[in-house]
């Protein structure tokens, strides 16, 4: 299966020899181009339900063709595994052809570990990491590559993110809760990418998530998220050269408007951040998580093989605005 794209055409005969573009007919002639990931492997790091980006990029692969595994957080991953298996995500998983997105693994990731060593010996005895193995960044590569071989990837996301003093200013944020929101929402993606870089397979592709409060203030997004996702965008560029030049993979990010998601819950302001970010975009209109899942398969395949090292904005335009449309939010 593969997404397509429809272009209009001029009011002519159109014929390519391309396999993806075939289109013949006078007056309504379109130019079709398949994001086709038929045969890649994905793996998204991040997902723990099926309400955020991390999801819907995961079912837009899939819908893509590519086959998909998953990094979870060990607290969250036995919930995530029960919703699964008890059918209650089913409508969610559910494809444009009828079947049921289905992740070929599941692992537990702690991207706040590079290696299991470095895990306090609290967090390794905790019940809800204790059994599921290595959870560290380095012991994922080591299983990714045990379970298929290497190289075996073609697709890395990194859809995680965590600020544990998100609600407080940044001007009160502790030097833990700082460098806590630093290390695993920007940093875990430069640990991601040097383990399992190795693993990529030839014209790979490597993704993250930032948002705009990385170059604008948003009150309210605190704990040093923004700082983290400045960082994270700056890291971006970096490692489009360095991961370019090493082993050929682009690496890119989104810079996605705000989805009242179960984790972004967290921030305590989403619902009015939603609001206010759909009231004023140039198309006045909530942004979805599919859109941002469309767009995560398009950077990741053929099509996008000349982009690296981009911030790509998927939020209405938002971004563009320099005055408020409306100056109050109701509520």
């Amino acid at each position: 299966m593969s997404l397509q794209l429809r272009l209009p055409a001029a009011d002519s005969e159109v014929r390519t020899g391309s396999p993806t573009c075939i289109a013949t007919g006078k007056g309504d002639i379109s130019l079709m181009l398949s994001i086709d990931l038929t045969g890649k492997r994905a793996l998204v790091a991040g997902i723990a339900d099926d309400a955020g980006f991390g999801f819907a990029i995961a079912k837009a692969l899939a819908e893509a063709g590519a086959s998909v595994c998953v990094a979870t957080w060990p607290p969250a991953r036995n919930i995530f595994l029960n919703l699964i298996e008890r059918g209650k995500m089913d409508e969610s998983r559910r494809l444009s052809n009828g079947s049921l997105l289905d992740f070929e693994k599941i692992y537990p990731l702690d991207a706040a570990y590079d290696t299991l060593e470095a895990a306090p010996d609290d967090i390794r005895s905790n019940k809800r990491y204790k059994d599921v193995g290595d959870f560290s960044i380095a012991g994922l590569a080591a299983r990714l590559t045990a379970d298929f071989g290497a190289p075996c990837v073609d697709i890395l996301v990194h859809a995680l993110a965590n600020g544990p003093e998100v609600r407080k200013p940044l001007i009160d944020t502790s030097r833990e809760g700082y460098l806590t929101a630093l290390g695993v929402s920007a940093y875990s993606m430069v640990s991601l990418l040097r383990h399992m870089g190795p693993a990529f397979r030839p014209g790979g592709s490597a993704l993250s998530l930032t948002y705009m409060a990385s170059e604008r203030v948003v009150p309210g997004y605190g704990g040093g998220m923004s700082s983290a996702k400045a960082a994270l965008e700056s890291d971006t560029r970096t490692l489009a050269f360095e991961a370019g030049r090493r082993w050929g993979v682009r690496v890119n990010t989104i810079s996605a408007g705000p989805l009242a998601s179960r984790a972004a819950s967290a921030i305590g302001i989403i619902e009015k951040m939603v609001e206010y970010c759909a009231a004023n975009t140039p198309i006045p209109e909530a942004l979805t998580a599919r859109e941002v899942g469309t767009a995560a398969a398009f950077l990741a395949s053929p099509l996008a093989s000349g982009i690296t090292g981009a911030t790509l904005y998927v939020d209405k335009g938002y971004n563009i605005m320099g005055m408020a449309v409306q100056e109050r939010v109701a509520g």
